[in-house]
């Protein structure tokens, strides 16, 4: 389990985390959501330990590890542009961070997570020679080979489109599930977090608007902020949303 106690971050005068919680179990799905400059970016990056909170504590499998560097915090991240390298091939930049890595992965599990993203026949090629969806899949498998202990994803489907987008999800889910491996993911866009997470944090001015099931998002918001966010950043997406939660249930039309 992963806790957050109290986490408030400020830069220069602006206050970006205000005495921020949340317990995440192991092997859910957690989506940040919210506006941009929200705080959901920099609490992934806490998180990750890329940046430093100003105060309050974290807390994962009942130790503190506030304080402990991103390297030996054994959580990987896959960032929104992939960060993969053009000059090597699709293999090459999946095994590429276990160069220096002290545990021994061995190249059955290596093959494993291949097989399991369905990247064989694609091992050869360049980068520049993969489609956005084979990027991600690479992304996802080069982070998984260093069998982190909490998977956290930057906007993973903002350059996905149609299918795509959709078999991403599905890979997303598949891995929590099979691998039983907490996400978080951050996103601005409600009908990802709603159809990919067991559960949605929401945020607004560095503030908690709301932390729960999709269903709970829909069918009971906390505030005025939640339900207007929700709605105005679903009117087009609307059906889909209606399909997956009740369209004689929901608060929000």
């Amino acid at each position: 389990m992963l806790k957050l106690q109290n986490i408030s971050k400020q830069f220069d005068d602006k206050v970006v985390l205000s005495n921020m919680s949340l317990e995440i179990e192991t092997g859910e799905i957690v989506s940040l959501l919210g506006q941009s400059g929200s705080g959901k970016t920099t609490l992934l990056n806490i998180i990750l330990g890329l940046i430093k909170m100003d105060s309050g504590k974290i807390i994962f499998n009942d130790t503190d590890i506030s304080d402990l560097p991103m390297k030996n915090r054994r959580f990987n991240i896959v960032f929104q542009d992939y960060a993969l390298f053009p000059h090597l091939n699709a293999y090459e930049n999946i095994v590429y961070g276990l160069r220096n890595k002290k545990k021994i992965v061995s190249e059955k599990e290596v093959r494993d997570y291949i097989e399991f993203l369905e990247l064989k026949p694609h091992l050869a090629k360049k980068i520049g020679e993969l489609s956005g969806g084979q990027k991600q899949r690479v992304a996802l498998a080069r982070t998984l080979v260093t069998q982190p202990e909490i998977l956290l994803l930057d906007e993973p489907l903002s350059a996905l489109d149609g299918v795509i987008k959709e078999s991403i999800k599905e890979r997303i889910k598949s891995i929590a599930k099979e691998f039983k491996l907490t996400t978080i993911i951050v996103t601005h866009d409600p009908e990802e977090a709603l159809t990919l997470s067991d559960k949605i944090l929401i945020l607004n001015n560095g503030e908690v608007s709301q932390f729960g099931t999709p269903y709970e998002i829909i069918h009971q918001p906390n505030n005025d902020f939640v339900k207007e966010f929700i709605l105005k950043q679903l009117q087009i997406k609307r059906q889909n949303i209606l399909t997956l939660f009740g369209e004689e249930q929901s608060c929000l039309v």
